[in-house]
C-alpha cells in the first residue's frame, strides 16, 4: 500500500455524495494508485461488472476503484481515504429467475420471440443457441414441409439445444395447428412458444400432455415445455391452470394420451412460462407493460396458492424490450426473463429482406400503426406494423372497410373495384380469385367449397390473398412491391434505433442477434449498478450512466 502523495486532478469529475448515507463502520484498504478521478477512467471502472466497485473520497475529491478490500474500523485509527459506499460484483446470470436458466440450459434470462414466416429464421435460432441463448423459430404461416426442414436443420446444429418452435393459434384452420404439433412430437421438439391463443385448443393440450411421465422417484416429468405469449388475464388464467377435463377426456378417447398422462395432467399447469406481451409488433393488444406485468404476476400468485405446483410458473416480459433500461425495468418489476422481438427482425440472421431491414433500422417510435390481420381478417383482429416507407397499413384498412360495408365483390362500386385492381392487387379481381382458389384447392378444399356459395366469404378470401402475400413480399424482397410490404413492428424498434445511434449497431449489416442480446444484458447489469449507487447516495452525472454498444471482443 502506498501513501497518497500524487496530485489530485483539478478537473471536476461531477461526482458528489449525500453525506447522510455512507457507512462509517468500514474502511477501504488497497493501492491508492488504483483510484481513478478522471471521467473516462471512472466510467471504465464502473463498467467492470465482475469486480466490486468502491466509491471513496480523498481531500474532498470522489474517486472510484475496483481494487482493494473492506476492513472494519479500528478504534482510534483514521484514514486519509474515506469510504463512501461500495457495490458487489454482478454476473449477468444474476438477472432474472435462475430457474429459467436451468430449465432451458441458457446463460441469460433472455430469449428472442418467434416472428412468423421464418423471419425468426433457422440461422437466428442456431446463432443464439450456439451461445446458449434461447431463440424461437417463426413457424407461423409456413407449410409443414418448411417447418420440418427447419426442425431438421436446427436439431442438427443444436442437438442439445437450446431452441424453441412457435405454435401459433389458427382459429380459422385448426388443422394447421395440428400439423405443427404432429411434427413437434415426431421430432421431439421439447420447447414450444405458443402465441396468439384466444383459448386452449386440443392441439396445444395434446402437445403438453404427450410429454408427461413419472421418473423412478415417482416425480412428474414434463418433457414438452410450453412458453405461452399472452396479453389477457382470462387467457393467462387458462394456461396457468391444468388442462380442462373435457379436452383431456377427448384426447384419451382418441388414444392420443395414456391413462397415466391423463391423471398427471390434473397436477401440472398448461404452461411452464407465461410471457406477458405488452405493446409489441404483430398481434398485440397495445397494453402497457407497467400495468400488465404486475397484474399477471399477481394472478400467478393466486393460482399458485390454489394448486401448489412444485415449480411455480415463471412470468416473463415482452413488448417494448429494446434497450438496457427497458430490460432492467421489466426485471425490477418481477419478470423472470425478457423476450425481444421487433429489434431482431433488423438483424443479419433475420429472414426479412435487405430493404425491410433498412426500413426497420430507420424507424422511429411513432412510425408504427395497427392494420387488419390476414389470419383473423373477418374477426377484425389487427396487427402492429411499420408505416414508414410502405402503404400497406392504409391499403389493408381500406380492404377491411370494404368487407364491412359490402356483402360481395359485386356490390363494391365499379370505381372502387378498379382502384383495387390497379393500385392494390395489380391484377383483375378474377385473376386474384383464381390464384386464391388454386391455393385453397391444395391447402383447404373445404373452405373453397364454402366460398363458392358464400359471396361474403369469397370476398374475404380475395382480400386475404393480398394480406397474406404482403408479408411474404417483405421476406422475399419482391421487387416492385416495396410499397406493399407488411412489416410487423412495435415501437421498441424506434427505441432500439435511438439507443444504438452513433454506434456500430446503427447499420443493419452490423446487427447480429447475439451481439444485440449481449449488449442489452450487459447494459441492463450496468444500469443496475448505476441505480444502486444512486440509491446509496452517489450523485452521478448522466455522462457516467449511459451504456453504448461497442464491438464485442
Amino acid at each position: 500500500m502506498t501513501t497518497f502523495d500524487m496530485p489530485l486532478s483539478t478537473q471536476d469529475n461531477g461526482l458528489r455524495f449525500s453525506t447522510y448515507n455512507y457507512n462509517q463502520n468500514l474502511v477501504w484498504k488497497g493501492n491508492l494508485e488504483s483510484i481513478s478521478f478522471e471521467q473516462q477512467a471512472i466510467k471504465d471502472k464502473l463498467l467492470v461488472l465482475d469486480k466490486p466497485c468502491y466509491i471513496v473520497r480523498i481531500a474532498g475529491k470522489v474517486g472510484v476503484t475496483n481494487e482493494g478490500y473492506l476492513y472494519p474500523v479500528e478504534n482510534g485509527t483514521t484514514s486519509q481515504v474515506e469510504l463512501l459506499t461500495s457495490i458487489a460484483p454482478l454476473s449477468l446470470q444474476q438477472l432474472g429467475d435462475p430457474s429459467f436458466l436451468s430449465a432451458y440450459g441458457v446463460k441469460y434470462a433472455y430469449m428472442t420471440g418467434a416472428m412468423a414466416g421464418g423471419i425468426a429464421s433457422e440461422e437466428m435460432v442456431i446463432a443464439l443457441g450456439k451461445e446458449r441463448i434461447l431463440g424461437s423459430f417463426g413457424a407461423g404461416g409456413l407449410p409443414p414441409e418448411r417447418i420440418e426442414a427447419a426442425i431438421q436443420k436446427i436439431q442438427q446444429a443444436l442437438p442439445n439445444g437450446p431452441y424453441a418452435f412457435n405454435l401459433i393459434h389458427s382459429p380459422n384452420d385448426m388443422a394447421i395447428e395440428r400439423r405443427a404439433v404432429d411434427l413437434y412430437l415426431k421430432y421431439g421438439v421439447k420447447v414450444v412458444e405458443a402465441s396468439a391463443f384466444l383459448d386452449l385448443t386440443p392441439n396445444i393440450v395434446y402437445y403438453r400432455l404427450a410429454g408427461l411421465s413419472l421418473n423412478d422417484a415417482n416425480q412428474i416429468i414434463i418433457k414438452n415445455k410450453v412458453i405461452a405469449k399472452i396479453s389477457r388475464r382470462e387467457v393467462a388464467s387458462k394456461f396457468m391452470q391444468p388442462a380442462p377435463a373435457k379436452i383431456i377426456q377427448e384426447l384419451l378417447e382418441q388414444g392420443l394420451i395414456t391413462e397415466l398422462q391423463a391423471k398427471l395432467a390434473e397436477k401440472v399447469p398448461m404452461a411452464d412460462d407465461i410471457t406477458v406481451e405488452a405493446d409489441s409488433g404483430g398481434h398485440t393488444d397495445n397494453r402497457p407493460l407497467v400495468c400488465l406485468l404486475p397484474s399477471l404476476i399477481a394472478l400467478r400468485n393466486e393460482i399458485q396458492a390454489q394448486y401448489h405446483y412444485s415449480q411455480p410458473i415463471r412470468i416473463g416480459a415482452a413488448g417494448g424490450i429494446a434497450t438496457p433500461e427497458s430490460t432492467l425495468a421489466a426485471l425490477m418489476m418481477g419478470a423472470a426473463y425478457v423476450v425481444t422481438g421487433s429489434i431482431n427482425q433488423a438483424c443479419v440472421e433475420s429472414g426479412a429482406c435487405e430493404h425491410t431491414k433498412k426500413l426497420l433500422a430507420q424507424a422511429e417510435m411513432a412510425d408504427v400503426t395497427m392494420a387488419p390481420a390476414g389470419d383473423m381478417f373477418e374477426m377484425g383482429v389487427k396487427v402492429q406494423v411499420l408505416k414508414r416507407g410502405t402503404m400497406f397499413p392504409m391499403r389493408a384498412q381500406k380492404l377491411y372497410e370494404l368487407y364491412r360495408t359490402y356483402n360481395s365483390i359485386e356490390e363494391i362500386p365499379a370505381a372502387e373495384r378498379e382502384k383495387l385492381e390497379k393500385q392494390v392487387f395489380r391484377k383483375t379481381i378474377a385473376e386474384a380469385w383464381e390464384g386464391t382458389a388454386a391455393y385453397l384447392s391444395q391447402k383447404n378444399p373445404e373452405k373453397l367449397g364454402k366460398a363458392v356459395n358464400n359471396p361474403k366469404l369469397k370476398m374475404a378470401l380475395i382480400f386475404r390473398w393480398y394480406l397474406g402475400l404482403s408479408s411474404r413480399w417483405s421476406t422475399a424482397g419482391e421487387k416492385g412491391r416495396e410499397v406493399d410490404y407488411q412489416i410487423w413492428c412495435g415501437p421498441a424498434m424506434g427505441g432500439f434505433n435511438d439507443w444504438v445511434r452513433g454506434s456500430y449497431l446503427a447499420e443493419p449489416e452490423n446487427r447480429r442477434v447475439v451481439d444485440v442480446a449481449d449488449h442489452i444484458m450487459q447494459g441492463a447489469a450496468f444500469s443496475y449498478r448505476i441505480q444502486n449507487l444512486k440509491i446509496q447516495g452517489l450523485q452521478i452525472p448522466d455522462y457516467y450512466t449511459q451504456y453504448r454498444p461497442e464491438v464485442c471482443q
